[in-house]
């Protein structure tokens, strides 16, 4: 008999891609995927330590699921990710209720794993090393299925951003080899997937082989059955001249790029340890939209950040007018424990980064109203990957990642359209087919 497995996934794109994976190990095992923690067998919380009070919001969830145990529901109780990492030991002193903490780095593990913490209940297993085999070499062949898919090709990251966790709880940078990560492209695109984006903690720091994200870009891209190509997340500092031309005349990777910069204050950028300023920042923008003039920019920002005056904050609006980004994702500091940011001087009161934060997403409403807006009337493929709120509608996503509702058939699922853009709202677009 089959067992139930549901799996929360908490932040970035690389943890929905690693609950993906975990579906995949334990999969030999019985498990089956359910929407839903009522009746699991067992659930796995899959945890985000970026945002503010990343932590309390994993126990809030532990204690909402220790009422089902406690109800008699004999599931297995897990925590994995970031949050586990950083405060594993924590977690089985304040949940004793958890049978199971796994970092990032563990989870090709987990079988294991689960049969330790099914032998001994009560105690709770731990398993937060990060040790020196790569973890892509111990999982199973990939499970995903559709026309839209991640291919996770680095882990990790060196830099060393002063308010990130990463580095510590990722490790260091690897790069899988670039004939593993072409293998797996082809395995996706013989079950139907159409577009791939390629996923990294600092994915354009990628290298192998002798190439740089930019040729792998290139093989990607040539391999039969891929129609499109994305990458996140990048860092300036590994935007190269590869890079930027395969932007230019690689016409399957899409004129959508998030490149985060997180302030447009020079001060500010040397103690978040970004490794540019807000020069090099703009010079970088104009060569990619250089290369390709349709080229879209995304980016975040850091409101608050130690030490940040009036003036720095006006310089992170003035490079966002300046630059011409599309949209943003923007947060308040938060100090994370452990990393250099949360012990600087000059920590910014609460109500001041509030403030900055209400005026910088306003402006970024009006900027990403504005940009939709500006679609209507335009023709754009549109790659069909869901199916729509009312009946006989599809959703599908244009080359600059906006959802797009459609009237269309069935049978276009899963493959690309010609879309004349009729009306844009809030958070995505409505459209027409048009007639071949």
């Amino acid at each position: 008999m089959a067992k139930k497995l549901h799996i929360k996934t908490y932040g970035c794109q690389m943890n929905a891609y690693d609950s993906a994976r975990m579906y995949d190990v334990l999969a030999p095992l019985g498990y089956e995927p359910t929407d839903t923690p009522d009746g699991a067998d067992m659930v796995i919380l899959n945890t985000c330590h970026i945002r503010e009070k990343a932590a309390e919001k994993v126990f809030s969830e532990l204690g909402r699921l220790k009422r089902l145990k406690a109800d008699g529901q004999p599931m297995i109780l897990a925590v994995g990710g970031c949050v586990a990492q950083a405060e594993g030991e924590h977690i089985l002193k304040r949940a004793p209720q958890v049978d199971l903490v796994f970092g990032p780095q563990s989870y090709h593990r987990l079988p294991e794993l689960v049969a330790r913490a099914e032998r001994e209940r009560g105690r709770g297993v731990l398993d937060i090393d990060i040790l020196p085999e790569p973890k892509f070499d111990q999982l199973p062949e990939s499970g995903a299925r559709g026309p839209a898919a991640f291919i996770a090709i680095q882990e990790g990251c060196d830099r060393f951003c002063t308010y990130c966790v990463v580095p510590y709880t990722r490790g260091a940078e690897y790069c899988r080899p670039g004939a593993d990560i072409l293998a797996e492209a082809g395995r996706l695109a013989a079950t139907g997937t159409r577009e791939l984006t390629l996923l990294g903690q600092n994915v354009n720091a990628w290298q192998a082989e002798g190439m740089g994200l930019g040729g792998l870009i290139r093989k990607v891209a040539a391999v039969p059955g891929i129609e499109r190509v994305r990458y996140t997340t990048s860092h300036p500092a590994h935007v190269d001249d590869e890079l930027i031309g395969a932007h230019a005349d690689e016409a399957k990777l899409m004129p959508y790029l998030h490149l985060p910069v997180q302030s447009g204050s020079d001060k500010i950028l040397k103690a978040m340890n970004r490794g540019h300023d807000a020069d090099d920042y703009r010079l970088l923008a104009h060569r990619l939209k250089s290369a390709r003039a349709d080229l879209a920019l995304s980016s975040d920002f850091i409101v608050g950040f130690p030490g940040e005056t009036e003036a720095d904050f006006q310089a992170t609006l003035d490079l966002i007018d300046e630059v011409g980004f599309v949209l943003a994702y923007s947060f308040k500091f938060s100090p994370r424990p452990g990393t250099g940011a949360a012990v600087m001087d000059g920590q910014v009161p609460e109500e001041v980064k509030a403030e900055r934060l209400a005026r910088l997403q306003a402006k970024l409403e009006v900027i990403q109203t504005n940009w939709y807006q500006a679609m209507v009337g335009r023709d754009m493929d549109v790659l069909f990957d869901r199916v729509g709120r009312h009946r006989g509608q599809l959703l599908g996503r244009s080359p600059f990642m906006q959802p797009v509702h459609v009237k269309a058939p069935d049978g276009l699922m899963g493959g690309l359209a010609k879309v004349r853009i009729l009306e844009s709202h809030a958070n995505s677009l409505a459209g027409m087919l048009v007639a071949a």
